[in-house]
């Protein structure tokens, strides 16, 4: 019966010689945080103000405020 060749060993890449480098994360610019929560608390504004004006609130200045509250939470998820 023949013998089998069998697998081809493989090198074991058990130690590296240089170590992989981790990505430096880019930090967000300073006024990014702001922008966030300005672009957020124009939204309650505008969801306040529609309310309180009474016979003539509207929903899309209801839906207007509630996307820019969306828009700035979007962002916070980007925020480093």
């Amino acid at each position: 019966m023949p013998k089998s060749r069998g697998r081809p060993k493989q090198r074991s890449s058990r130690y590296q010689l240089e170590p992989q480098r981790k990505k430096k994360v880019k930090a967000s610019p300073r006024w990014y945080g702001p922008l966030m929560l300005v672009l957020m608390g124009i939204g309650v504004v505008a969801i306040v103000w529609n309310y309180t004006r009474g016979d003539q609130a509207s929903n899309t200045v209801l839906m207007g405020g509630l996307g820019v509250i969306a828009i700035g939470f979007f962002g916070v998820t980007f925020w480093r």
